[in-house]
């Protein structure tokens, strides 16, 4: 079975196109079949998200930890405890590509770091646009980390001793373990994502909040 975790804190803007894009996406023909089990944890949510979820079939998991960190782990927990062996990560305000876990799987390393793509940059100066048009690199061998974009195997998780319990760059941290451990790590822009680039951040110190501060800075 693979795993797919999106954690969500008051996401009901935007949850219903990622949870119709991750359905899309796990019922891709070369997946051959294989069961995908998606859950969205609901950290502290006070708003529809779990019903919006529940609309669509998912199953979902509540927390009140206001917490990333302990979200994207509480969800991997409990894949984990079912079976799971590949564990997706993404997040709400996000849309998979309809191969996004068929470019993971296919790169056969034991985690995957995928670039993102944003479509929308209404909500910031026309400088931002331009200033990560010309340093990000959506390409393979990127050295990015995005947790709407992350795979990893089961037994790297386990090894890795999983996400810790941080409010922001828990991505980075759970790479840097496995990077310890001497895992595989695929750099790739093959499984693709779209972002939100909204200047209203989830977590503080993540992508919105660094769209911001170059939106000051420029």
């Amino acid at each position: 079975m693979i795993g797919v975790v999106v954690p969500a804190h008051n996401e009901e803007a935007l949850l219903a196109p990622c949870l119709a894009a991750l359905l899309e996406a796990s019922r891709h023909e070369h997946l051959a079949g294989e069961a995908v089990r998606i859950v969205v944890v609901l950290d502290a949510c006070s708003d529809f998200s779990g019903a919006i979820a529940r609309a669509y079939g998912i199953e979902t998991l509540t927390l009140k930890a206001r917490n990333v960190g302990i979200a994207r782990a509480s969800g991997a927990d409990l894949l984990l405890a079912d079976g799971a062996r590949w564990l997706a990560f993404t997040d709400a305000d996000s849309r998979v590509s309809p191969g996004w876990l068929v470019a993971q799987l296919a790169l056969d390393a034991d985690a995957v770091c995928g670039s993102i793509a944003v479509d929308d940059w209404s909500a910031h100066p026309r400088s931002v646009r331009e200033y990560f048009r010309k340093t990000y690199v959506d390409a393979d061998g990127h050295r990015h980390i995005h947790g709407a974009n992350l795979g990893v195997s089961a037994d790297a998780y386990r090894r890795a001793g999983g996400f810790p319990p941080l409010k922001c760059s828990e991505d980075v941290a759970l790479v840097d373990r496995l990077i310890a451990i001497g895992a595989r790590i695929a750099w790739s822009a093959a499984p693709r994502v779209i972002t939100s680039a909204r200047a209203a951040a989830r977590a503080h110190g993540g992508f919105g909040d660094t769209l911001v501060a170059w939106a000051a800075a420029g």
